[in-house]
Parts: C-alpha cells; sequence; structure tokens
C-alpha cells in the first residue's frame, strides 16, 4: 500500500507551466526529488499534447520527462487516479451510503464518480479479484431531463452553450446553473458563495437549488451503473462529502433506482462514498505500481 509523505499544495494559476511549478516543488524539497514521478492530469491522456480543463497548461508527453530530469514517468488521467485509490482503499474508508452493505465485486465492474469542477467517472472492472481500471469522458454525456423544472432548465441551459452535457449540472458550478434556471435574477454567480449558502440554508433557492443537483447526481449515478454494469458505485471528492448529510433525504436514491424494469436491480447496488483527503495524490501513487507490474 502506497504511503504519502509531506503533501504541498501548489494552484496551477501562479505557474506558467507544470516545469515552473515542478522547479517550486523541488525548492521545497530542498532540491532533491526522486528520478521517478507518476502525474495525474484532468484532461485525456492521449496524443501529442494534453490541453488540461480549467488551465493553459499545455503538457508535451513525448518531451516531459526530459523536462522535468525524471528517468521514470507515468502518466493518468486525474479520475483514473481516483479509480486506482478506490481500487486499493479498505472498505473501512468506503461508508456505505445506500444499498447492501457488499464487498466490491470479486468479479464485475464499480463505477467511480464525483462531482467538482466537473463530473468526472471512472470504471473498474474486476476480474478474479484483480482491479482493472480505466478513465472515461462520463461526466460529457447528455444530461436528459426527468421533471418539469430539469426541463426548463435545459431549455434555458441550451441557449447559452447548444448542447448541455451532464457536468453542465451535475457539479460544482452546475449548482450556479441550477440556481439560474430557477431565478430571473441574472446577476454574476459565485460558486463559492452559492454553495455555502445552500450548504447554510441562508438562501431558500440555493438550497432548493442544491436539492435538485442531489436529485440529478442520484440519476446520472444510476444511468453510469447501468452503462458500466451493476457491480457498485463509490462516490468521492470534496463536494460530495460537503452534502453527504443531505444525500438520504434528498431523493438521489430514489432518483438512482427509478430506471423501469431494472429497479429490482438497482436497489442491490452497494453504494460508499470514500473518504481520503488526497485521494488522487494517493491514486497517482497506486497507479504507478500498477503500471510497473
Amino acid at each position: 500500500m502506497p504511503r504519502l509523505g509531506a503533501v504541498h499544495k501548489k494552484r496551477v494559476a501562479d505557474f506558467a507551466s507544470l516545469a515552473e511549478c515542478w522547479q517550486c516543488f523541488a525548492d521545497d524539497e530542498g532540491g532533491d526529488l526522486p528520478p521517478a514521478a507518476s502525474i495525474a492530469f484532468a484532461a485525456p491522456i492521449r496524443g501529442d499534447e494534453i490541453r488540461l480543463t480549467n488551465s493553459d497548461w499545455l503538457i508535451r508527453p513525448a518531451d516531459l520527462a526530459q523536462e522535468l530530469s525524471l528517468d521514470d514517468l507515468v502518466l493518468v488521467n486525474d479520475f483514473e487516479a481516483v479509480g486506482h485509490a478506490v481500487s486499493r482503499l479498505p472498505l473501512d474508508q468506503m461508508e456505505v451510503l445506500f444499498g447492501p452493505d457488499a464487498p466490491l465485486p470479486y468479479n464485475g465492474v464499480v463505477t467511480v464518480l464525483g462531482i467538482g469542477t466537473g463530473l468526472g467517472v471512472a470504471m473498474i472492472a474486476y476480474r478474479n479479484g484483480q482491479p482493472h481500471v480505466f478513465a472515461t469522458e462520463g461526466g460529457h454525456f447528455d444530461f436528459a431531463p426527468l421533471d418539469e423544472t430539469e426541463t426548463r432548465l435545459i431549455e434555458a441551459l441550451r441557449l447559452r452553450y447548444g448542447r448541455v452535457s451532464v457536468e453542465r449540472i451535475v457539479s460544482g458550478p452546475g449548482l450556479g446553473n441550477i440556481y439560474l434556471g430557477l431565478t430571473a435574477d441574472t446577476r454574476p454567480i459565485h460558486d463559492a458563495e452559492l454553495w455555502a449558502a445552500a450548504l447554510e440554508g441562508v438562501d431558500p433557492l440555493a438550497r432548493q437549488a442544491l436539492d435538485h443537483l442531489c436529485l440529478s447526481y442520484g440519476s446520472v449515478a444510476g444511468d453510469l451503473a447501468l452503462a458500466h454494469g451493476p457491480g457498485a458505485v463509490v462516490l468521492v471528492g470534496g463536494l460530495t462529502q460537503r452534502i453527504k448529510h443531505l444525500l438520504p433525504a434528498s431523493g438521489f436514491h430514489a432518483r438512482f433506482t427509478a430506471k423501469g424494469r431494472y429497479a429490482p436491480m438497482m436497489n442491490t447496488i452497494p453504494i460508499r462514498f470514500a473518504s481520503h483527503d488526497d485521494i488522487g495524490l494517493f491514486g497517482a501513487a497506486v497507479a504507478f505500481g500498477a503500471k510497473h507490474l
């Protein structure tokens, strides 16, 4: 089991490039870093260039090891890393939220998802107890409205974005999109302030928007479980942690299981929450070991 040492957190926006940030990290560590690294990026890991979702950094994998003075370099998608973390976390760090208290499947699929700046999704396929982790872009499929409120919301968001993907609603910024769909107010939305108001209950409309987000989160989690295979679902991330106490009364599980003729099967799927303060970093370390098996 990998162990994390001292964790250094840097803001990507404070650096012009990964190499500049890496040098700052090296300085923090006294200038002497190991010759091997595992790095997780919020972007698909493919092609000659990696463009990050929320940054201007441009990563060229073929040149990166030399730029960072590394002999061995593993690159993974950020939610692929989270999937690797889930595959190694003990069950006592994965609280059961809904469904039976069953272990992860010996043969079968686990869907891993969590809300943040987008909706991250990964898949773990177990075969004879051995995990095989796959990155996905499941947060980018089309959102399917299931009630009148969501239908009106989709119509408003189509005017703004054209196509409305799942993460336009089921994500941190999605709360603002829902809020604007519930009100005629067009003032700029500050995500952090809106989340605080919703969680503290000081703004009834913000809380209503959060209730809708929880409903949609359950719908999407259920759709992904159907698409990947009904083994287990593991929710992750800081925003999920913040709303975890609201999920039981929110309608999340009712939406998760409301899949027509498959509703009885959906009720048999365990839904867990994986708690780890640095789950992506831990997962990157696990991924490094997996790539060297």
